[in-house]
């Protein structure tokens, strides 16, 4: 008869007796390996939905700005209105993560972030479609002539359309990536959307007398926004099924054979226990935590670091497209590609490539160090090139450039206007601007004194003006077309730019993982998840919120000629002294950056002091061992009488 077997004895032999009596092996179950895998795989998703959606949203700031006819410091209160959600749940998260049910309040998380991306959507619909704003023309005998110039005051009110129609490390590794490239296709999308019509569907694209280079031009922003929401409700899913912990693999057969308990002769599995969240005892050490974090002076220069790293970068991604469009006479549509396909990759590839340096040649902290501040002195550098990558400022008659040989009428109420175009009782609010034979920008057909046009739409061109001086043409005798001027010499600078920027970003990614790797070997393990924490919040609060808000308001000093509201009021920029914009944008990302590489060199000093003094304590710790050992020995030799043994010796003998 075989004796009955302890639970100790089941355990040490991953053994299970049955409800029969019989012992059989325990059996792993595949489900909890599957739960991590799932796990990883929704986190993964979960970091690509968020990055997907904030760079899109990002991307469509422009959309945004024309599309409610608002100012650049507007849009970036919108913009930093993001981080205010974030900062309300940031801190008490990133201290209570391992302590609260983690899966679920990921899938809440989600689902607030696919709420917020609908409702951001109702504003298009609430408010109707989109009337760009362009000139009133006056309609003679003739069916395909229309006067500009006409001595009968215009309406300076848009225009609506008349074609519209009512129709683990590794997987930690890879949660990271996915994480990387979600900005990548939210960018992608971007471009996309920005290349269509804002009202697509309902209007007559053939019918509209603009394209996506023209300041008025508003995209699809909106079919963006229903596609992120989607997006982020699908990634709240999975967490919503998922346990309130989930074993690494490997853990399994440990944690099943350690849960076994004994009831009566036979034994069964338990589930390990949900800990209870006591919130005075999770918060009751807050404070000395905090002050422990903000006593390690290397933690908190990298915490001012940050600050103005998070300023420089939320700027450019926030204004980066117009920058471009302004300056480069490229579309916001292709401005947003570029960035989606070059500088993203890039600068991904450059952070993995930092990592992979700092494992392929086991970096010190103090390399690390060395290395990142290296690094980010040559991107400096390489960012006061842009400054030498400049752009004639548009040519606008009565703006920024005189009329053509002729009298400019000195009155303030009049400051665009010539004698050329004084009885054509012009609308001085209105922006339809139009090409001139002269090479010259006219803020409308009206202000050039066209008194004829032929053709339809984007096809329409305008004779007999009177302000336009053409080559082979009198005064009075030259036409003009639809659009603003092209200036060549800008966009043949362009790929200079472009290529400059690329080093740029790659160079910066490359030193951003060792800058990163740095918070986590310079401060205690138990600490490590609240010092991120910490990271993010101060530079969210002290970056991303306010750094689209004076960047923006910076950027709307040197607009020259802003639009006009349909209920009256100004809307947003038309044209900017791209000069200044360069001057103005340009330099605060320099100021900042300039602030970062005096902070990168505090920041080296302190390391290498630290850890080069730690790491002689540590030598000298182990020298004084050594030569205590060695004295002990010779203390024994000299005990020991001639022709005894040791004990090591007798063990030895025995053996």
């Amino acid at each position: 008869m075989d004796r009955p077997i302890s639970a100790g004895q089941l355990k040490e032999k991953s053994l299970f007796q049955d409800s029969d009596g019989s012992v059989v092996p325990v059996k792993t179950p595949c489900h909890n390996c599957s739960q991590l895998k799932i796990f990883l795989g929704a986190l993964a998703f979960s970091f690509f939905a968020k990055g997907f959606s904030g760079s899109y949203m990002k991307s469509m700031s422009s959309q945004i700005e024309r599309r409610f006819e608002i100012s650049s410091s507007i849009v970036g209160i919108i913009d930093g209105s993001f981080e205010i959600g974030n900062l309300m749940v940031m801190v008490l998260v990133s201290y209570l993560g391992p302590r609260v049910h983690r899966p679920k309040i990921i899938a809440v998380g989600c689902l607030v972030m696919s709420l917020g991306a609908f409702l951001s959507v109702m504003p298009q619909f609430l408010m109707g479609r989109y009337n760009y704003e362009r000139i009133t023309v006056s309609v003679d005998n003739s069916t395909t002539s229309v006067s500009a110039c006409s001595p009968v005051s215009s309406e300076g009110h848009p225009v609506t359309d008349a074609m519209e129609t009512p129709s683990t490390m590794e997987n930690v590794g890879l949660v990271r990536s996915s994480g990387m490239f979600g900005p990548t296709l939210g960018f992608l999308l971007g471009s996309f959307c920005a290349s269509l019509w804002v009202d697509i569907g309902v209007v007559d694209t053939d019918a509209i007398s603009i394209n996506p280079k023209d300041t008025r031009w508003v995209g699809a922003w909106w079919l963006g926004l229903l596609i992120c929401g989607s997006v982020n409700f699908i990634a709240s899913l999975p967490f919503w099924f998922l346990p309130y912990s989930v074993p690494k693999e490997g853990e399994n057969q440990t944690q099943k054979i350690s849960n076994l308990s004994v009831q009566g002769d036979h034994c069964k599995i338990d589930s390990p226990a949900q800990p209870q969240l006591k919130f005075s005892e999770a918060v009751k050490d807050f404070l000395p935590a905090l002050r422990k974090l903000f006593g390690n002076s290397i933690f908190l220069v990298y915490i001012f670091l940050t600050i103005l790293q998070y300023n420089a970068l939320v700027g450019i991604i926030t204004y980066e497209t117009k920058f471009m469009e302004q300056q480069f006479n490229v579309s916001v549509a292709r401005a947003i590609f570029l960035i989606g396909v070059i500088l993203l990759p890039i600068t991904i590839l450059g952070m993995f490539l930092g990592g992979f340096l700092i494992k392929k040649f086991k970096l010190h902290i103090t390399a690390m160090a060395k290395f990142a501040c290296i690094t980010f002195v040559a991107a400096y550098l390489l960012n006061l090139l842009y400054f030498t990558c400049s752009c004639e400022v548009l040519q606008v008659a009565g703006l920024t450039t005189p009329y053509s040989g002729i009298e400019h009428l000195s009155s303030t109420k009049n400051i665009y206007m010539a004698s050329c175009n004084a009885d054509c009782s012009c609308n001085l609010d209105q922006w339809d601007p139009v090409c001139g034979d002269d090479g010259i920008t006219y803020m409308t057909a009206c202000f050039a004194g066209c008194k004829s046009s032929t053709g339809t739409g984007k096809n329409m061109v305008f004779h007999n003006c009177s302000c336009v001086e053409g080559q082979g043409h009198r005064l009075g005798n030259s036409s003009a077309v639809l659009g603003q001027c092209q200036r060549e010499s800008c966009t043949k600078a362009f790929p200079y730019f472009l290529a400059l920027q690329t080093a740029c970003a790659f160079m910066l990614a490359l030193g951003g993982t060792p800058t990163y790797m740095i918070m986590f070997r310079s401060v205690s393990p138990d600490l490590k998840s609240f010092a991120v924490g910490i990271e993010t919040l101060g530079g969210r609060v002290l970056g991303g919120l306010p750094a689209p808000i004076y960047f923006g308001a910076l950027i709307d000093e040197t607009c020259l000629k802003w639009g006009t509201k349909s209920c009256g009021g100004s809307g947003s920029c038309r044209v900017y002294d791209t000069k200044e914009f360069r001057n103005v944008y340009l330099g605060l990302i320099a100021g900042l950056r300039a602030g970062c590489c005096v902070l990168y060199i505090v920041l080296s000093v302190l390391i290498m002091k630290r850890f080069k003094q730690e790491g002689k304590e540590v030598t000298d710790i182990k020298n004084t061992e050594r030569s205590t050992s060695k004295e002990l020995d010779a203390a024994n030799k000299k005990d020991i009488l001639p022709g005894a043994r040791t004990s090591e010796e007798s063990e030895e003998t025995c053996m």
